[in-house]
């Protein structure tokens, strides 16, 4: 098989590594589609993404269209590598109707979730704030429709206690040279049989942005402490911190643990301060465990933040106003 790779992200980066030590014999990695290159840091250094640098590393064509929908060049480029199979992962463009219909076998996705549940953007950040006991990788055809195509097969992979985003990420990175080893074994035996997936099921997690990441304490406890894991270290976890030079930003990293509180006291009131923090929440508290860190500051474990930033019993948390 004629086998084009697309993909962005670094989720896709050890699928792609499988890739160019695995296609011998009959199969063929004859090119490699990733985003243009962007600046990056304060110094905005035009920098490539990795999946270029491992790409051409390797010998493989990359190609880095700025857009593909509606870019005829681009897309008599794309079928001018007569794909049989597209296999896609974490590439950051919604793919044009056209373009799926070149490979002669299929166009393929590799999303990290167990669909239908949680299409969309931020599939591995949903799966920890909603409490889902396990999630995984879903190979699945590629539709018009944003994650909605047939599902090829699926693995899963449980989400532990301790998982933040940053390490579920890494997690379901690992897993997907075994995603697409299989896959390309059904497509090789012929056409493999796809499941439609339950429309009743599906659910939407949209792109993240850093206020996303800023907590409403009137949201559970329980709640709250998967949201701490599941925005590390993206977009992270914020709140506004009263000062006598008005409201700071907070950032709150992991952990946090959901503790009993029987009180009236308004959600984000500071229940207890010393060596240990505690925050009243639309039930119950949340004690932070974790580092905190003031904004324009490094980062301190709560214990020595409070030894240089005392943050009294009864202040509350949390501000509209906060910039973020």
């Amino acid at each position: 098989m004629r086998i084009l790779f697309m993909g962005t992200g670094e989720i896709a980066l050890p699928t792609l590594r499988w890739l160019l030590d695995h296609c011998r014999g009959g199969d063929e990695l004859v090119a490699v589609y990733t985003q243009p290159d962007k600046p990056i840091g304060r110094k905005q250094t035009l920098t490539p993404p990795e999946v270029k640098v491992l790409a051409e590393a390797r010998g493989v064509p990359v190609r880095q269209p700025e857009r593909l929908r509606g870019d005829e060049a681009a897309l008599r480029e794309f079928a001018a590598f007569e794909p049989d199979l597209a296999v896609v992962m974490a590439y950051g463009q919604i793919l044009p109707k056209a373009l799926l219909a070149i490979p002669a076998l299929a166009c393929v996705n590799l999303h990290a979730s167990l669909l239908p549940r949680h299409r969309g953007a931020a599939p591995i950040q949903a799966a920890i704030r909603e409490g889902d006991a396990e999630t995984g990788i879903t190979l699945m055809h590629v539709t018009p429709r944003l994650d909605a195509g047939d599902m090829i097969l699926k693995k899963a992979l449980p989400i532990r206690p301790e998982d933040t985003g940053g390490n579920l990420h890494d997690r379901l990175a690992d897993l997907g040279p075994a995603v697409i080893e299989e896959g390309l074994r059904l497509f090789r035996a012929g056409t493999p049989p796809a499941e439609p997936q339950d429309e009743t099921l599906s659910t939407h997690t949209g792109k993240l942005g850093r206020e996303d990441g800023e907590i409403d304490w009137s949201a559970p406890a329980a709640f709250l402490a998967r949201l701490v894991r599941a925005y590390d270290p993206w977009p992270g976890t914020t709140t506004g911190l009263p000062s006598s030079d008005g409201p700071r930003k907070l950032k709150i990293h992991p952990f946090a643990l959901p503790v009993e509180a029987a009180t009236d006291v308004p959600p984000g009131t500071v229940l207890e301060s010393g060596s240990r923090l505690v925050v009243r929440c639309g039930d119950d508290a949340l004690e932070l465990r974790g580092d905190l860190q003031l904004e324009g500051r490094r980062r301190l474990p709560v214990s020595d933040f409070l030894r240089g930033h005392p943050v009294p019993v009864g202040t509350i948390l949390g501000s509209p106003e906060i910039a973020v």
